[in-house]
């Protein structure tokens, strides 16, 4: 069974209207430490929330928005870019999956055995955590 289908078999399994995150968002702001270094969060308006790097895209409004599309930012990779015009989302599961192992997570969806992410850091452990607390800022 492939990765997508997975995902599909898995979300039918959910009790109708289960939109409730695994992770803690409390335990997810300390987590986001390892993400700092290259990504920042800031709303539309201008309020920082966790200090902006020029490195990785903001993640104010990552939960639920299409993998490689945070507009103004030009240094996805293409890979990343594919996934999202495959129609990947940012929900918990793919985030969970691509922080775990990013150019692994880019071959599953996009079919390419040759993809690779701009991330090179794995998150361990506590990426629901993360998800948690980006779901907090934005849509």
């Amino acid at each position: 069974m492939t990765f997508l289908k997975s995902i599909a078999v898995a979300a039918a399994l959910l009790p109708f209207g289960s939109l409730a995150h695994a992770g803690d968002a409390a335990e997810g702001e300390q987590g986001f430490r390892q993400c700092a270094s290259c990504h920042g969060i800031a709303s539309p308006d201008g309020e920082v929330i966790q200090r902006v790097s020029p490195t990785g895209p903001n993640l104010y409004g990552v939960a639920g928005r299409q993998a490689g599309t945070y507009e103004g930012y030009a240094r996805f990779s293409g890979a990343i870019m594919a996934a999202g015009e495959a129609g990947v989302v940012w929900d918990e599961e793919n985030f969970v999956a691509f922080v775990s192992d990013p150019s692994g997570f880019l071959r599953e969806v996009t079919g390419d055995s040759r993809a690779r992410s701009n991330m090179n850091h794995r998150l361990r452990g506590s990426a629901e955590d993360i998800y948690a607390y980006l779901s907090q800022f934005g849509s």
